[in-house]
């Protein structure tokens, strides 16, 4: 950790809740997560990946206010979190936005609560719908949009309330593949131009990795941090770019390793010679299966 304050800081968390299986049995506590230490840098791009059941989401709804710890503390700017504030925005899988409202009136929702006056509003809105890409649907319904829209609606409407922190919960999950990582590059290209504070909660490895500066790999029963493993790929960055390196390839291996619960390999020497791609290598040895 730098010498830079945290901007979010976890400590000693545990969340616990009651649960039953069924109506006739007697509810049991379940432990979400468990002795949870984490600290977010100002500025950082965090990525939270494990495996289901882990708690990620949880720990988002906690540093959200949405949900209490039953042990530990959180803290933003070192003031102690207790509850939601317009300081984080959210982001979720499933968009959730207004349906009766217009893509403009969307993205001004949160600006409506701060009590901005309504040319500010427009301002603002024109300013973040142009930044997503979408300054030509401002007078359209949510119906008459792409889900990747959508969720790049989602977006705009977190940042213009101007939060300090950005939490994202999936938000990408439930998009084509094509537009996912069109999705990925935009949020980058945002980030590197608002320069807030991300904690983004990714089932996918390669997601996890080509976003962050960190990735968070999560153990499950209890949830709890395995390790935090360093991203040192360049930026800026683009999703296609750096998913084809080495470098890439051996994080994402490592962060693989960890969720299989193995001890996280040393990183290999730098290749000296080109890796042959995945037919290259069938030709040739079906090349020497025939002589």
């Amino acid at each position: 950790m730098a010498a830079t304050e945290a901007k979010i800081k976890v400590s000693g968390v545990t969340r616990r809740y009651s649960i039953r299986q069924n109506k006739d049995e007697e509810k049991k506590l379940f432990t979400a997560l468990q002795d949870v230490d984490l600290e977010v840098r100002p500025g950082e791009f965090l990525t939270i990946v494990g495996p289901s059941g882990c708690g990620k989401s949880t720990l988002l709804d906690l540093i959200a206010g949405l949900a209490t710890p039953t042990q530990g503390e959180l803290y933003i700017d070192g003031k102690k979190i207790n509850g939601p504030a317009l300081d984080r925005g959210i982001v979720m899988q499933g968009y959730a936005l207004f349906p009766w409202r217009t893509v403009r009136r969307n993205v001004e929702f949160g600006l409506e609560i701060k009590k901005v006056p309504k040319k500010d509003r427009k301002d603002i809105s024109d300013r973040f719908l142009e930044l997503v890409g979408l300054a030509n649907y401002a007078d359209r319904y949510p119906y008459e949009l792409s889900g990747g829209m959508k969720q790049r609606v989602a977006i705009a409407r977190a940042l213009a309330y101007d939060p300090e922190v950005l939490l994202m919960d999936e938000p990408f999950a439930a998009v084509d593949a094509q537009t996912r990582e069109t999705l990925q590059d935009e949020l980058l290209r945002i980030w590197e131009q608002t320069g807030k504070t991300i904690i983004f909660v990714t089932h996918s490895i390669d997601e996890a990795v080509a976003l962050a500066d960190r990735v968070v790999v999560m153990s499950p029963n209890p949830g709890k941090v395995r390790e935090i493993v360093p991203v040192s790929l360049p930026r800026p960055r683009r999703v296609g770019d750096v998913q084809s390196t080495a470098d890439f390839s051996w994080i994402r291996h490592r962060v693989w390793e960890l969720l299989q619960g193995e001890t996280a390999s040393p990183k290999p020497p730098v290749q000296q010679t080109p890796v042959q791609a995945p037919l290259e290598l069938a030709e040739q040895l079906s090349s020497s299966a025939a002589l």
